[in-house]
């Protein structure tokens, strides 16, 4: 019998070190992705204005510029949704050590706290020093929302997936129906309530992630990190299934080109019908970057064995994001400043971006392995 138990342990173990991997590794190739992305703005100088829900609006006539810009969209969401799995599945594994619920609810308040912080005191001093100029006191950016979102996300953990699911539906309705006429401009409006919904503001106060806008993806995300902790076999099919039905809705969506786009599309080309709003996540942004994080996510799953030591380094940078997060920023700003003053090529930024990627890869793995050491309470741990 006790043979039995530990071959069953062992199987166990396995188990959750595949469910994990596949996880890290769609958390790894996001960071990737944004990595591309600033790297695109601090060495290119050509960074997207912003898809914003009002004002102008980014035109491409460079399809490369395009498809640089069109992959990135699949970060802030994937962020969003896979914190909102990483808090289910966190929360679990922290009821199972004698956690109570006061002890969860702190950790996520801390955590949260924490990025809110590192964002207003260290992070915005990267974009300040961006190219061109920044002329923003409070800049609300995407490490605001995810610990704004943590931080409710913690209230609602023990919701059933059915009414999580109604809640995301809740919000996403909300979010598109509170956004005023793109025609209109931008309306006055108090700083509670751009941080809740809105995108946009002035000099003053700039929001470009809207808590409330972005929990959507994070209640999605604890929807699956439910089935997942259920059933990770069913929870990787289902993501195919909803990610393939998010696509065929996106475009239709895109096609009626009416509700779920916030704004109209700016054409007829392939690039228009691909580009829709991200400031505040119109349906259609969210249905096109989940959709591709969701078969990616099924795709991850399936291969994790044949494919483990491509996933694994992928992976890497999963494990610690939000160090890599930080010292990518600096690194691509100090690169930018040094190297490429008046910009470049896009692209001439790839080998920028690829040659930092590398160089941050030791720093990340060492790290990753550290953090794991480090005990459940510790600090150190939210990096």
């Amino acid at each position: 019998m006790s043979e039995i138990s530990e071959i069953r342990k062992s199987e166990e173990i396995l188990h959750k070190a595949s469910r994990l991997l596949s996880i890290d590794a769609l958390r790894g190739t996001i960071i990737l992705f944004m990595a591309l992305d600033h790297a695109n703005h601090f060495i290119a100088h050509k960074h997207s204005p912003g898809e914003y829900w009002t004002g102008g609006f980014p035109v491409y006539t460079d399809a490369l510029a395009f498809i640089t810009r069109l992959v990135t969209h699949l970060s802030a969401p994937g962020f969003f949704f896979l914190m909102g799995v990483g808090m289910v599945l966190f929360a679990n594994s922290r009821r199972e050590r004698g956690w109570s619920t006061l002890d969860l609810l702190k950790h996520f308040w801390i955590r949260g706290g924490f990025l809110i912080a590192l964002q207003l005191l260290i992070v915005n001093r990267a974009w300040e020093m961006s190219p061109g100029g920044w002329g923003i006191n409070i800049y609300i950016g995407v490490l605001v929302a995810l610990g704004g979102s943590m931080i409710i996300g913690s209230l609602l953990l023990g919701l059933k997936p059915k009414y999580l699911i109604g809640l995301t539906i809740i919000l996403a309705l909300g979010t598109e129906l509170l956004v005023p006429d793109p025609n209109a401009g931008m309306p006055e409006m108090s700083p509670i309530g751009r941080l809740l919904y809105l995108s946009g503001g002035d000099a003053n106060f700039w929001v470009n992630y809207p808590i409330l806008a972005w929990l959507e993806l994070v209640t999605l995300g604890m929807v699956f990190g439910n089935w997942l902790a259920k059933s990770p076999a069913k929870a990787f099919r289902g993501a195919l299934y909803v990610g393939l039905a998010f696509l065929a809705a996106f475009v239709t969506f895109r096609y009626l080109d009416g509700f779920g786009n916030i704004r109209p599309r700016m054409g007829n080309t392939w690039i228009d019908f691909l580009n829709p709003v991200k400031y505040p996540p119109s349906i259609t942004f969210n249905l096109l970057a989940m959709g591709v994080n969701l078969i990616i996510l099924w795709l991850f799953s399936q291969v994790a064995e044949k494919a483990q030591i491509f996933l694994r380094v992928i992976a890497v940078y999963g494990r610690a994001p939000l160090l890599f997060y930080v010292l990518h920023l600096f690194a691509y700003l100090g690169m930018g400043l040094w190297l490429t003053p008046e910009g470049t090529s896009i692209p001439v930024m790839y080998p920028y971006w690829i040659l930092v990627l590398v160089g941050l890869f030791p720093v990340i793995l060492w790290y990753g392995a550290f953090k794991r050491k480090q005990p459940t309470r510790s600090i150190l741990r939210f990096l």
